[in-house]
């Protein structure tokens, strides 16, 4: 580009890539800069900070004395045209494309032998609202946003140390998405990051269409029939931050409103954010509490299933637990269509408007409950049982841990239909088994620890709500 014809080759050969004058959101400025050298500007109508651009061609036009240094002295010339934007240059095209779609500007001027890339990025963004799925009672009502800089700007917000490292990394041929890994470096295992840092980077494919979930399923091994949750997602700042105090790693993903939890334990999923807005004594009771009805959602039915097959076991107090319901229906049909409709009925609510989700739910489920047991498809307790494990379900803030639950439940079932107390066993054992065998991009940790390897610390933290530790100030305010 150093004379008027290699400047108009390029000029031409960025247009070509770009597609000027097809794209009806690409800019291109045409400008005359020191009365005598030509220039061009382009950038992404949707990305820039219409502001900033307008004020920076304002400058660069009417700055005629910065003309004089494009050939002596190149760093005096980008301070002088450039002097309040972030600026690098570089003579690949491709990294200029790349730069240009990821919302920064690119300045090609007659005499400058470099593309000029200026970062007046500004993505559009909805506000920082509280998570639909991970409410609070107390605390922080934030909530990731699809922009990176904007989540990135959230953890650091909360935790202002300098060893808080965003290592940025690019995914996929097509999409060239950004990804950050997210990590302090004292607290963090290096040997870990680097491992995962040379996952990612050796992944090959075209793009994350899916975001965090094309990333996670290209870095887990293929074990489709494990459904227990291998990765651990929020999408609240203030869990993120309090993660990577405890020496995790982030993996922030572009255009995705939460951050994967790595490494990832089965006995992660047990913690709740608002545990720990309260006091120790209270949030150590919601967790207890939560914890307990999980648990009994997966095995209670069971437990009643296989009783029916062995009613000779329960004392004559507790015949009220037999089934003595009326349907033509087999017990275990009954069960599995529950498991089926109360899913229908999620989704049916999922894809409702807001202004009807509500009522709509609530009458589906009374009037597709009554009407089952009056034609004799369901039984009444039936309903109730599955009403108490559908309702036990939302007391754990993971989808795919319910799911995981949800899944073994049934198969347990099917199990004890056929081999009664046995296929209980089997239906237990096939649930420990899957947990003790799941893969995870767990490091040195397993996907048991803090169980396996013991760590009495780490379980008693994550079972129940321990006290923070650190001096307090009550004892010297007292002397």
């Amino acid at each position: 580009m150093s004379d008027s014809s290699n400047f108009k080759d390029t000029v031409t050969a960025f247009d070509r890539a770009m597609h000027a004058g097809e794209n009806f959101d690409t800019v291109k400025k045409e400008f005359l800069y020191g009365g005598q050298i030509s220039g061009v500007y382009y950038y992404i109508s949707g990305f820039g900070n219409g502001e900033l651009t307008e004020r920076l061609m304002d400058y660069m036009i009417k700055n005629r004395e910065a003309a004089a240094y494009i050939k002596s002295d190149r760093q005096r010339f980008m301070q002088m045209i450039l002097p309040f934007a972030v600026v690098s240059t570089t003579n690949d095209m491709q990294k200029a494309l790349y730069a240009v779609y990821s919302g920064n500007s690119i300045l090609i001027l007659q005499g400058v032998e470099e593309y000029i890339l200026i970062d007046t990025r500004k993505y559009p963004s909805r506000g920082l609202e509280e998570p639909s799925k991970d409410k609070v009672l107390r605390g922080s009502k934030e909530g990731f946003v699809e922009a990176l800089l904007t989540n990135s700007t959230l953890i650091r917000r909360r935790i202002r140390d300098p060893r808080l490292v965003f290592k940025h990394l690019s995914v996929g041929s097509r999409t060239a998405t950004d990804v950050l890994i997210c990590y302090i470096e004292d607290l963090a295992d290096k040997e870990y990051v680097n491992s995962l840092i040379g996952r990612i980077e050796s992944i090959q494919t075209q793009g994350l269409n899916l975001g965090q979930e094309s990333l996670s399923e290209l870095l887990l091994p293929k074990k489709w029939y494990n459904p227990f949750p291998k990765i651990r997602y929020t999408e609240r700042p203030d869990a993120a931050a309090a993660m990577l105090m405890e020496g995790s790693v982030l993996v922030l993903c572009d255009n995705d409103p939460s951050a994967m939890i790595l490494p990832t334990a089965i006995f992660d999923f047990l913690q709740d954010t608002d545990d720990f807005y309260f006091s120790p004594l209270i949030g150590g009771y919601m967790k207890i509490v939560r914890n307990s009805v999980f648990i009994l959602s997966l095995i209670l039915l069971p437990l009643w299933f296989t009783l029916q097959q062995m009613p000779h076991l329960l004392p004559k107090s507790f015949d009220f637990l037999l089934y003595n319901g009326e349907s033509f229906m087999p017990l275990l049909l009954q069960l599995l269509l529950v498991e089926f409709a109360v899913d229908g009925l999620k989704l049916a609510s999922l894809n409702t408007p807001d202004t009807l989700a509500n009522s709509l739910s609530v009458i589906s489920a009374l009037i597709l409950g009554d009407l089952a047991v009056s034609v004799g498809w369901l039984s009444e307790q039936i309903l109730f049982y599955m009403a108490f494990v559908a309702i036990a379900g939302f007391t754990q803030p993971s989808y795919e841990l319910g799911y995981a639950f949800k899944f073994m439940r049934m198969i347990t079932l099917v199990l004890i239909s056929f081999l009664s107390w046995v296929g209980l066993l089997l239906g237990v054992f096939l649930t420990i088994f899957l947990i003790a065998t799941n893969n995870s991009i767990s490091g040195k940790r397993g996907y048991l620890y803090p169980l396996i390897p013991f760590n009495k610390s780490a379980f008693f933290r994550l079972v129940f709500r321990a006290r923070l530790k650190g001096q307090g100030t009550s004892s010297k305010m007292r002397k």
